[in-house]
């Protein structure tokens, strides 16, 4: 059996264990998957090795939903339409108190999903997305599982999804839909994606506000080579159109880091393929502060244009990307 057949079993085999056993009820301070969720075990290197992005998206988000079972965020995706008399069995949680003390009657609260949220994915397809230092899990593989989850979420909550991927240009566009067979549209779109061309952020999301027509979320999963005074533009272009925007900004931890053992390095622009030899501790410094400046500017400027902004590393299991995600919406 080849190391991808094992994984997919091993994922099927914890989808199926974690669904034969009920989750112990949490109290608020664990709340947080991020910190003592059941989802742990699907970091992004065992990830790499699952072949069928439906799978790796419903082990990811069935494993974290399990995490916030009676968590604050339990039902935050309905909304109340009306009452209805309770019938042995029904979950208690729904049953209102207040009414009962007031007509000594039982009834319970009907909720329907709010099916009227749209949320369009933006996966950035340009060269730098192909960066690992790892040499497994690039940023646009790391891009393309955090999409296939949160579309794998957002379809669980009846919202509807759509898909775009973007370098120089919009390239991929997939429109927002709620129906069956739809996810496999956008599961097979993300596969399909590749690196290459040059990064106009700014571009794209000034011609993909023009091309959505009706106010929802948009979600960018990028490494946000751009500069962020452009940025800014298109932030408040999409924000004019009505759009709720977040912002993932996805990472190698040694771009961060700038960590090299060769006292020669090579460096080449995935994009431009220009090279430099660089002496990594005499530039190490100089690099890190540019680096942090890039990563504050870029955080104030979703912070002053009211975008959702997560900085995340390759390595970080999906299920902080997905807590962060809800969490911010649950305030909305």
């Amino acid at each position: 059996m080849g190391a991808s057949c094992q994984c997919t079993w091993l994922i099927l085999v914890m989808l199926w264990k974690r669904n034969k056993t009920t989750p112990a009820p949490v109290n608020a301070a664990q709340a947080n998957p991020v910190v003592n969720g059941p989802a742990r075990f699907l970091d992004p290197e065992l990830l790499a090795r699952v072949g069928s992005l439906e799978l790796l998206a419903r082990a990811v988000v069935e494993g974290f939903m399990s995490g916030l079972h009676r968590s604050p965020f339990t039902g935050f995706s309905t909304e109340f339409t009306e009452y209805r008399q309770y019938n042995q069995g029904d979950d208690l949680r729904y049953l209102d108190w207040r009414l009962l003390g007031r007509t000594d009657r039982y009834f319970i609260k009907k909720y329907r999903a709010d099916t009227n949220t749209q949320c369009h994915l933006l996966v950035d397809t340009s060269a730098s997305m192909n960066y690992t230092s790892s040499g497994s899990v690039t940023k646009l593989h790391y891009a393309q599982f955090l999409a296939a989850s949160l579309a794998y979420l957002l379809n669980r909550q009846q919202d509807s999804v759509g898909l775009v991927a973007f370098d120089q240009k919009v390239h991929t566009h997939v429109p927002a839909r709620n129906r069956t067979g739809h996810m496999r549209t956008i599961f097979g779109n993300l596969s399909l994606l590749k690196p290459g061309g040059e990064t106009k952020l700014a571009e794209s999301l000034h011609q993909l506000a023009e091309i959505l027509t009706r106010r929802g979320i948009v979600v960018v999963i990028s490494d946000f080579y751009d500069n962020t005074e452009r940025l800014q533009e298109a932030f408040q272009h999409l924000r004019f159109k009505g759009h709720d925007l977040v912002a993932f900004q996805v990472l190698d931890q040694n771009e961060l880091d700038f960590n090299f053992d060769d006292p020669v390095v090579l460096l080449e622009d995935a994009e431009t393929q220009e090279q430099m030899p660089v002496l990594p501790d005499v530039v190490m410094n100089g690099y890190r502060e540019r680096m942090q400046r890039h990563v504050d500017e870029m955080r104030q400027c979703a912070s002053a244009n009211n975008v959702d902004y997560e900085m995340l590393t390759t390595k970080q299991p999906l299920d902080f990307a997905l807590f962060s995600f809800l969490s911010r919406r649950a305030g909305k």
